[in-house]
């Protein structure tokens, strides 16, 4: 898994001329192909993407190779209740636990 601060790109690397969308893509919404203000990003070490939907109030997921995702944390609407988050910012996965660690930004709290 990589994180953006710990990308060491050599100085010779070559980059492709047209990028690939690989999350939303399908204009501002709230439905499962789109995104609204997605703010963090993990990718795990098999490749999917984790995306924390920061204005829909949820974590998405999706896995390498496809076109689909889906809502793996939250989703309910914001709030302060453990089954919601309030503009969520980051996301991580523990590996050792096989869970999510969120940055909650306006709840003021790492949820796991």
């Amino acid at each position: 898994p990589f994180r953006a601060s710990l990308i060491d790109i050599h100085p010779n690397a070559r980059w492709q001329q047209d990028g690939v969308t690989v999350a939303g893509g399908n204009g501002l919404g709230n439905g499962i192909n789109q995104l609204s203000n997605p703010w963090g990003l993990y990718v795990d070490d098999e490749q999917t993407v984790y995306v924390a939907d920061q204005s829909n109030h949820r974590i998405m997921e999706w896995k390498s190779g496809t076109r689909t995702s889906q809502v793996v944390a939250c989703g309910n609407g914001k709030g302060s209740g453990a089954h919601q988050l309030f503009y969520p910012q980051d996301v991580i996965v523990d590996k050792a636990t096989d869970s999510l660690i969120i940055c909650d930004s306006l709840n003021h709290r790492v949820v796991r």
